[in-house]
């Protein structure tokens, strides 16, 4: 992509998602993702109703008289976000591709994060780590991110949603806030095992990205279709009922094994459909959280 085209998109994105995350996600983004506990921050005189536990004892022999620690969140969290570029991404029936999608909401949540004074960093995988940008905070950084996201072409399209999470895990010593944006269309039995590992070590978050003509197919008689993530093509009869329910059986069975697995896990989820507004979506898992 020429730079002149990228740097509009870039704008184009910026404008959007930051006042997205400035006037509507900033408050509920800080509540739902919660710092790492509490700091000391200062010493006061004792007040009637103190903890005596806060008492500073050092202080309070100095000045002979009781002086009391006074804590505060902890608010600095560092965001990853782990972003699936495989091939399956460019797949969309309405106006907007998954890619597109999942680059506005990264886009959203990094905003949100720096306005948090949060550090944030990037993984993109397919079926191996693409790229990885390590956590870091200011605007330049952001947009940094925001220009991969539109312009970033990995090298292999398949998909190991599980080799991400690991790598995670390996990678990033202290706890953070992990958001995995992906259709989680990966049969990989590794995957249960990993992002369990990773909910314990980190607070992993699931976005997962789908659009409504996956979910079944449409009655059109014979048609070609084509792997995104190996390349080849297939000839389907449309026309039949069995393929059609076989099909739509293979997705809602998909569906149900991947919320299964979330639940088990005990990783907090929304699924998002391309073709719906995220922002309904991205609230709801925020509220949600808010109130745990």
């Amino acid at each position: 992509m020429e730079t002149t085209d990228l740097l509009k998109k870039v704008r184009k994105i910026e404008i959007k998602t930051r006042g997205l995350s400035r006037n509507i996600f900033a408050g509920e983004y800080h509540s739902a993702f919660k710092g790492r506990g509490m700091a000391f921050s200062e010493v006061r005189e004792y007040q009637f109703g103190d903890d005596i536990r806060n008492i500073d004892w050092n202080v309070t022999a100095r000045y002979n008289h009781p002086f009391v620690k006074i804590f505060e969140e902890e608010r600095e969290l560092t965001v990853m976000l782990l972003i699936d570029v495989s091939g399956s991404r460019e797949f969309g029936s309405f106006e907007k591709l998954k890619k597109n999608v999942i680059t506005e909401l990264s886009a959203v949540l990094s905003f949100s994060a720096i306005q948090n004074n949060d550090k944030i960093g990037v993984i993109f995988f397919s079926d191996r780590i693409e790229k990885f940008i390590p956590p870091k905070k200011g605007k330049s950084h952001i947009l940094r991110i925001i220009r991969e996201l539109i312009d970033f072409e990995p090298e292999h399209r398949k998909t190991n949603v599980a080799a991400a999470i690991k790598y995670l895990t390996n990678a990033i010593k202290k706890r953070c806030t992990a958001f995995v944006i992906s259709d989680f269309i990966d049969d990989n039995p590794e995957l249960e095992q990993a992002l369990s590992i990773a909910n314990n070590k980190h607070d992993v978050v699931a976005l997962k990205i789908y659009d409504e003509r996956e979910t079944e197919l449409p009655s059109i008689g014979m048609i070609k279709l084509k792997d995104a993530e190996s390349g080849e093509y297939i000839w389907v009869d449309s026309s039949s009922r069995k393929t059609r329910q076989g099909y739509q059986k293979w997705w809602l069975d998909h569906a149900k094994k991947t919320d299964v697995m979330f639940k088990k896990c005990r990783v907090d989820y929304v699924s998002v459909n391309t073709n719906e507004d995220y922002v309904r979506s991205l609230m709801t898992l925020f509220r949600k959280r808010a109130l745990k």
